[in-house]
């Protein structure tokens, strides 16, 4: 596996709306994974191959991470923001951020000293709002480096722990690294669909790149890649696990805002077990993916479905997966693509 490939992938900022530099990076890595790739007005990324049938299928991994917007600079230069994407609040406390202004500046989220809180105060649980950033500069060099509307992104390395990898937004960087090592597996083989595979934007706030690349390609099937919860940490009863790491790639059957396609679900299934790839079932109670906006978005709707890495430590400031789960998903993606033409895909 190419570790420093992810980590360059993980590291590279990209908060939802501002993706530009981790979509760079991307594009200096296709030559000659792809017959052409374009960047569409939103922003996405969209890598083709030709196949030996028109019939299309559409694979998305989404470039951004969560992150936030400066709202407010005050007059000893604190920064106050907005979360772009859905955090776990008590996860930031102390924590290294970057702010991209006209430089790249390091702060620090700050909030109320516990020594300084009244009772009801520390039994309080900590809200978004109760953090600034503190950048530790005098607050005219920060008013001179940093304006209202800057994305600020975590700081993070990515590590090496066992057999797990530990990093910032591996939501949804881990699927960006499959899907390229997934084009590097096909690069020269034939496939049956023409295949689009697109890095989308704006997933974290609302699915938005996936949305318009969706109407704009008009898929007949659709994969997308995306991390899930793998709660399978103390205090966790069986069926609110979700996921667990190491125990393969998932097939999503379902999340909070997609029934996925049946005959996709099988078809997954059914190459995995063929290949003899280690996967694990997938039905998420609350949240949900592109897979929604793949399925709907075209003019057509789409036979849509869902790959899932099993993630620990979600949405928060660092997240884990498992090298044997994400091996598993490059295997199965690769597979999928070549053996699309074999699938049941008769009208329910």
């Amino acid at each position: 596996m190419d570790i420093e490939l992810l980590r360059r992938i993980c590291e590279i900022p990209g908060a939802p709306g501002f993706e530009h530099r981790i979509r760079s990076f991307l594009t200096s890595r296709l030559e000659g994974l792809a017959d052409r790739w374009e960047v569409d007005p939103m922003g996405n990324l969209i890598a083709f191959r030709q196949g030996a049938s028109d019939r299309k299928v559409m694979l998305t991994a989404h470039m951004d991470e969560i992150s936030f917007i400066v709202t407010h600079i005050d007059d000893d230069g604190f920064l106050r923001f907005i979360p772009l994407g859905g955090f776990d609040p008590k996860t930031l406390t102390a924590q290294r951020v970057i702010v991209h202004g006209k430089e790249d500046i390091i702060g620090v989220m700050g909030s109320k000293p516990v020594h300084l809180m009244k009772p009801e105060e520390r039994n309080k649980s900590v809200q978004i709002e109760d953090f600034f950033i503190d950048t530790g500069l005098d607050k005219e060099r920060v008013k001179t480096l940093v304006r209202i509307g800057d994305p600020v992104t975590r700081e993070r390395h990515l590590i090496e722990m066992g057999d797990c990898l530990n990093s910032k937004s591996l939501d949804n960087r881990i699927s960006v690294f499959i899907l390229l090592e997934a084009l590097r597996e096909l690069k020269g083989v034939a496939l049956p669909f023409d295949t689009y595979a697109v890095f989308t934007v704006q997933e974290e706030i609302g699915l938005r790149g996936a949305i318009s690349a969706a109407h704009r390609i008009n898929p007949d099937f659709g994969i997308v890649l995306d991390t899930t919860i793998a709660y399978d940490l103390p205090g966790a009863q069986p069926h609110e696990q979700v996921t667990r790491l190491g125990k393969g790639v998932a097939v999503k059957i379902m999340d909070g805002m997609t029934v996925c396609d049946p005959r996709m679900v099988a078809f997954l299934r059914a190459r995995a077990e063929a290949r003899q790839i280690l996967w694990q079932p997938e039905i998420l109670p609350a949240g949900g993916t592109d897979t929604a906006a793949v399925q709907r978005y075209g003019k057509n709707g789409s036979i849509a479905g869902a790959l899932s890495i099993p993630t620990r430590h979600i949405h928060q400031v660092i997240e884990m997966v498992h090298r044997r789960d994400v091996q598993a998903a490059i295997e199965l993606v690769a597979d999928a693509l070549r053996h699309l033409d074999a699938g049941e895909w008769d009208p329910l």
